[in-house]
């Protein structure tokens, strides 16, 4: 067991979790930062040509210039630029070390991972929401030739392959494996391809759409995937067409159940945001604090890099004021 007390845990080492960090160092405070996984590890199971909606300076940490030469950067230049900061400033991380759990007892928190226990004055969660997906439900779901995260299209080259969801990564996924060879069938619950979808992209996905390049079906659903073929509830009847792939990208959520271990109250119904004071960031559990996307539960288009950067420094002068009033 490491014996040290630490002023500040910081679960997660995202960007938002490496502001934290920084904040924390900058401010003589004692910090331990714990990933389950790799640095920025959310970032680096985005699909590998994905290309950032924002611009680099909003994607910029403690105003440390985010240099590229791309009008949007792109995945492998956000890993380099947050990995540059991370190091620059020596962060005291320790990578795929899972938490399990995290008790307060008095004013101490007992935090227990998969490789050890550790001991501080206050925690941070910056977990994100991109470790769960939300599941369809349907029959067939488990089959190994269904994901739900999307990586690289020549996987897919020649291949039937389905796409359920209308936004960013569904409409990506759509076109890059439909340009390496792919037959894509896309299925939509709405009406029509989400407003959300980058700028840039979503004449694309329209003119492939109306070449008849690409299939679409509105307002259906992806009702049975079996070996070879997937059953599609369409507003006309249902529909069953050949298919070697599904790519069901619906969207992920936050890990409820971990918070729930932490004591954290949180919303019964949608969009179920965990309970927090939106000037200090600190949950119901005193010392206790969330920051980054995981604040918004299920409304993940609430917060994002940009405009949870200050996340950071509003926790860190709540602490301080605790610490030294």
């Amino acid at each position: 067991m490491d014996n040290t007390i630490y002023d500040v845990i910081i679960i997660g080492a995202g960007p938002i979790g490496i502001a934290c960090g920084i904040a924390a160092k900058n401010n003589n405070l004692s910090h331990l930062i714990l990933e389950k996984g790799c640095l920025v590890n959310s970032l680096y199971n985005y699909p590998i040509n994905m290309t950032f909606f924002s611009s680099s300076e909003r994607l910029e940490i403690e105003e440390i210039p985010f240099v590229t030469t791309n009008p949007k950067p792109k995945r492998a230049e956000a890993l380099e630029y947050y990995r540059r900061v991370h190091d620059k400033y020596r962060l005291n991380t320790r990578l795929f070390e899972e938490v399990l759990s995290c008790d307060k007892n008095e004013d101490i928190f007992d935090i227990h991972t998969s490789k050890g226990d550790y001991r501080a004055r206050h925690v941070i969660v910056a977990t994100g929401f991109y470790d769960i997906p939300m599941y369809l439900n349907i029959p067939g779901e488990e089959l190994p030739k269904v994901r739900h995260y999307y990586d690289d299209p020549h996987y897919y080259a020649g291949q039937h392959v389905v796409v359920v969801g209308a936004s960013n990564s569904s409409i990506d996924a759509a076109l890059e494996t439909y340009r390496k060879g792919a037959k894509v069938t896309l299925v939509i619950r709405g009406t029509d391809i989400s407003p959300r979808v980058k700028y840039w992209v979503r004449p694309d996905i329209l003119n492939r759409i109306a070449e008849g390049t690409i299939d679409v079906h509105y307002e259906s659903c992806l009702k049975e995937i079996r070996a070879d073929e997937v059953d599609i509830q369409t507003k006309d009847g249902l529909l069953t067409i050949p298919n070697d792939f599904v790519l069901a990208l619906t969207g992920y959520r936050p890990n409820f159940e971990l918070l729930q271990r932490f004591n954290i109250a949180i919303q019964e119904e949608f969009p179920m945001i965990p309970e927090h004071n939106p000037d200090t960031m600190e949950t119901n559990v005193e010392g206790l604090y969330l920051a980054g996307v995981v604040c918004g539960g299920l409304n993940t288009h609430l917060w994002f890099i940009e405009n949870s950067r200050i996340h950071a420094k509003m926790i860190m002068a709540d602490i301080l004021a605790k610490l030294r009033p």
